[in-house]
């Protein structure tokens, strides 16, 4: 077995230790509007659950040369987003809005993703999502980097609003086959939900 100490690796190195690591991974594609109005939108797959009472989610936006990006920042400007969960249907859309555009540029135009008008904050979401989360932001922490400068932002949102796709509803549950969630693995690899069991809980 190797045993290795993280700081003798640099950021990359720990980059791709930990992303073949801790997977799958679940995907948000996040909606956020500029001060301009130009309707942002990115995929992260640092994103997860923080607690359902109230319900809160994360997700950690690394930083671009000590650079903070868009969404970040849109996001602590506005105080506002939209979460959406990744599936096979709008996987090849969303992968598109990866794509490195100027802040005055639309990656939603850009991939011909559908805005939709949210009902409880400002910021659109999108139609190809079968679920969506209207959030706002209850706290963010900005973590890492050196001295003065950060390596992330770690966005804590609280959701005010679900959008869910009927037919992936029902009786309070979601069907994660209708909904068909695709994850994130290392470099340019995804997955579906395979295989699935069960395991009781111990009493």
């Amino acid at each position: 077995m190797y045993s290795i100490d993280p700081s003798t690796l640099n950021e990359q190195e720990n980059y791709k230790l930990l992303i073949g690591s801790i997977l799958p991974r679940p995907i948000a594609f996040i909606t956020s509007l500029s001060e301009n109005g130009v309707l942002n939108g990115a995929p992260f797959s640092f994103f997860n659950i923080v607690s359902s009472n109230p319900p809160l989610i994360s997700v950690a936006i690394q930083r671009t040369n000590g650079s903070m990006k868009d969404t970040a920042r849109n996001i602590l400007k506005q105080r506002e987003f939209v979460v959406h969960i990744t599936d096979t249907s709008n996987v090849k859309k969303i992968n598109e809005t990866a794509k490195a555009l100027l802040p005055t540029e639309s990656e939603v135009q850009m991939a011909n993703l559908t805005p939709v008008k949210s009902k409880k904050v400002g910021v659109p979401g999108i139609q190809e999502a079968k679920i969506r989360m209207e959030c706002t932001l209850e706290t963010v922490l900005q973590l890492g980097g050196e001295g003065q400068n950060p390596g992330c932002e770690l966005i804590i949102g609280k959701i005010v609003q679900y959008h869910i796709q009927k037919d992936v509803y029902s009786q309070g549950r979601i069907h994660h086959e209708k909904l068909g969630p695709v994850s994130r693995l290392a470099g340019s690899s995804y997955a579906e939900i395979g295989s699935v069991f069960s395991i009781k809980r111990p009493t």
